[in-house]
């Protein structure tokens, strides 16, 4: 009886704690914040972070930090919405006059350290952005956060933090983070932390000078992200190091770690689910929380997704993403009804979100033990625990980049490379060797796409004349080497005309000094017969690969000379152009590039790991379980009567013309499911096709392009509506093939009909002329009836005349 008394005692003081563990002596009170202003646009963002909030059983309090200006208060529907403490509005600086929106977070936390009771009752804090859905309950102790070592989310794309961006704005930058979205921390670090945030946010702001992608990372260059660095440069500034998780929060759209269940989802991005997609900026002026019955457009059910993919990990996103706008559908049901609207007409989806299935899916996600990883910001001395065991060595620094000219055909690539390199997970930053001639450079409009390495234009041989574009890529590589101050450890080498799908680390694929990887090029014959031994000492150690490379810095700068030398030379040998000797079926020389590389590397006999399993082109037929990291588009492909060919898009400008995409490919569910290859074919080559207008729709966006449905912008959906009559292409989808692609030169040959704004295209035109004919149609009535009976069947002739 004592052991069962003593038993329940330890079981009700469990229970007490919150299912922590008894070992934990730090206080438990916890207080979650978000800063939003008093828009339409923020209002139906904390209705979906709200109904989050409690349905993951968060503990503690939440507070919104509403900021809102004295006009703007008048007008404002929205105090009802969430426990609020009103802040003063900092959107237009009251010193400077800056429009700048983002600085109300920092502001709006120390304005709540200072005036609310409740900073004086919690120990820890967690702080969220409204464009939240919270999945489970965040517990900062359980994160493995402590007094002085919050954990937060990992923000890579933070560059500032390795460059002179650092330096000028932090006495400590060696101890810049990247971090943002999710932190976590305790009370006193926050009270040391938020002034400093507030004044290095204004700080950075002020600083326009190195606004610029290549300092900041912000591909617009508008110092928009100020805020972020705000926040990591006053935490370097008060010693703050966190403890980093890519696991914690999860950008719709993108693939979770295997066994891992992120506790947020950050919808931040557009994302999609078959041919139904949401993004935040569509809703920016909405007022769907007071609109009754008004919800966001239902996504396909889950029965539908489950036949979308066929990868467990692919189809865990696409569900995140039903439950990301489920879960925002369902907080404005539920707030509909507060507002006293009345009960809406009964459909399948209200049905659906009532149910069990939906309810059993949006369960509460509880971290496991060792369920979350996070990295260590620095290297900790003193751990006597660690060291039974030998510490897991940092993996090493990357930098990824790729070549480009200043035409529109490289634009819309670059705009989808980079898209996808965001979405990709790929580690370290993304640099754009931009290959120009000092006038085009002058015309070109294109400088905030990527982070830029500008590199002169050997387009046109300065010693030979010889036009040969693709000698480019290995000049503006050597450019880069010698003129940019390079902190990587291996280089990731692509092609602008690729999609990344996952990341290409030197780790994964067994990449080191002296060992590059790459993927196979059979196509290149030249290594196997005299084009081999004419042109490098060493014709055994030629590899026929290319596309993708990851390649030691170290063999890099040794061999980037070789690869511009060694291009040279082959273009130079028009003796052997012949297609039995390259296997360039065209015999025009244009793969003396990749030929170069391949000379250029057995020169130095550098053998690369060759791996088929990094890279396809979409219309070939994937090897089963295999997790390609990239689409290379170079050559055509096609999925029913749908097809895309990169080479129809040379002259086109797709980026600069609002809201220009390409022919949206067939939806999913609509494919043939009796062949297993050529399902997984044409999932493949929809995904790749999809993936470019959702990056071009994104630019668009970003760039405030009006709306597209607007009278005023008809010039705009012309351009759209003359791409998608473009001729399909010649791959024949029928025929299902495994091999490498034969190399094709028909990105030269072919060029397409630009598209023009018909004046019979225009809407316009159409409502003047029905107008007119409707006057003239009035005016012949008028005319028949004043006429007189005797005329009358003359003057009928006439009118029919006058139609014709």
């Amino acid at each position: 009886m004592a052991t069962l008394t003593v038993l329940m005692l330890v079981g009700f003081l469990f229970w007490i704690d919150g299912g922590s563990g008894l070992e934990q002596e730090a206080p438990y009170r916890i207080h979650t914040l978000f800063s939003v202003e008093c828009q339409n646009y923020f209002d139906w963002q904390t209705v979906g972070l709200m109904h989050s909030f409690k349905k993951a059983q968060q503990p503690g309090p939440i507070t919104r930090l509403l900021s809102c200006t004295d006009v703007e208060k008048k007008n404002y529907r929205g105090m009802h919405l969430a426990p609020t403490l009103e802040v003063p509005s900092m959107s237009k600086h009251p010193k400077t006059g800056d429009w700048y929106p983002a600085i109300n977070k920092p502001a709006g936390i120390v304005h709540w350290l200072k005036h609310s009771k409740d900073a004086d009752n919690v120990d820890w804090v967690v702080i969220l952005d409204a464009d939240m859905i919270s999945r489970g309950p965040i517990i900062p102790w359980e994160l493995g956060a402590e007094k002085g070592r919050p954990v937060a989310a990992y923000y890579g794309y933070l560059v500032g933090c390795d460059n002179i961006l650092a330096k000028l704005h932090t006495k400590h930058p060696e101890l810049c983070d990247k971090v943002g979205g999710l932190l976590a921390m305790h009370i006193d670090d926050l009270r040391a932390l938020a002034p400093l945030w507030l004044s290095k946010t204004e700080e950075v702001r002020e600083d326009r000078t190195h606004w610029g992608t290549n300092f900041t990372g912000d591909i617009y260059g508008t110092g928009w992200i100020s805020e972020m660095y705000g926040y990591s440069f006053g935490a370097a500034e008060v010693g703050l190091r966190h403890k980093i998780s890519e696991d914690l929060m999860i950008y719709p759209g993108y693939t979770p770690r295997k066994g891992v269940e992120p506790i947020l989802i950050h919808y931040g991005l557009p994302f999609s689910v078959g041919n139904w997609s949401f993004s935040k900026l569509d809703h920016h002026e909405d007022d769907i929380v007071y609109d009754c019955g008004r919800l966001f457009p239902e996504p396909p059910y889950p029965r539908e997704v489950r036949l979308m993919a066929s990868d467990l990990n692919k189809k865990r996103a696409l569900f995140l993403n039903l439950e990301c706008i489920n879960t925002l559908n369902e907080g404005l049901l539920l707030q509909h009804a507060a507002n006293g609207c009345s009960k809406p007409k009964w459909s399948r989806y209200l049905s659906f979100l009532k149910s069990k299935t939906f309810a059993d899916l949006t369960r509460p996600k509880f971290l496991a033990p060792g369920g979350i990883e996070t990295k260590e910001a620095a290297n900790q001395g003193g751990n006597q625990e660690q060291a039974v065991d030998e510490p897991e060595k940092p993996h090493p620094k990357m930098h990824t980049i790729f070549s480009t000219e200043c035409t529109p055909y490289f634009d819309w690539q670059t705009v989808g490379l980079v898209h996808s390199f965001h979405l990709s997970g790929q580690p370290g930053n993304i640099t754009r060797l931009l290959s120009c001639k000092d006038e085009d450079l002058k015309q070109y409009a294109g400088h905030d796409l990527a982070p830029t390495h500008y590199v002169p234009s050997m387009s046109q041989h300065p010693l030979t004349g010889d036009w040969y574009p693709a000698i480019n890529k290995p000049a503006a590589v050597l450019h880069w080497l010698n003129h940019a101050d390079i902190d990587a450890e291996f280089i990731v080498i692509l092609d602008a005309d690729m999609i990344l799908r996952g990341p290409i680390t030197p780790w994964e694929f067994k990449a080191a000094r002296g060992r590059p990887v790459s993927t196979p090029y059979d196509y290149l014959i030249g290594c196997d017969n005299e084009l081999a031994k004419l042109h490098t000492r060493h014709p055994d150690a030629c590899d026929k690969v290319g596309g993708v490379i990851i390649m030691h810095i170290d063999d890099l700068r040794k061999f980037a000379l070789l690869w511009l030398h060694k291009t040279e030379e082959v273009r130079a040998d028009k003796a052997h152009y012949s297609t039995n000797i390259t296997g360039d079926i065209y015999a025009s020389g244009w793969i003396s590039e990749m030929y170069g590389y391949s000379f250029g590397a057995a020169e130095l006999k550098l053998r690369h790991i060759i791996n088929s399993e990094i890279l396809i082109y979409p219309g070939y037929v994937p090897e089963p379980g295999v997790k390609y990291r990239v689409f290379h588009y170079g050559l055509e492909f096609k999925v029913g009567n749908w097809s895309f060919d990169k080479a129809n898009w040379r002259d086109t400008d797709v980026v600069n013309k609002c809201w220009a995409k390409f022919p949206d490919p067939p939806d999913p569910l609509t494919l043939d499911r009796s062949n297993e290859d050529i399902l997984q074919r044409d999932l493949l080559s929809i995904e790749c096709g999809k993936t470019l207008n959702v990056a071009l729709e994104l630019h668009h966006k970003k760039r405030n392009c009006p709306d597209p449905h607007s009278l005023s912008t008809s010039k705009h959906d012309t351009g759209k509506e003359d791409s998608s009559s473009r001729k399909f292409g010649r791959f024949d989808g029928s025929n299902a093939v495994r091999s490498n692609p034969v190399a094709t030169k028909n990105s030269e040959e072919t060029s397409p009909p630009v598209p023009k704004d018909g004046l019979f295209g225009s809407l316009r035109f159409w409502v003047v002329a029905l107008w007119m004919i409707s006057g003239l149609g009035f005016l012949a009535v008028m005319f028949m009836v004043f006429s007189g009976r005797k005329s009358k069947g003359s003057k009928s002739k006439t009118y029919r005349s006058r139609r014709r």
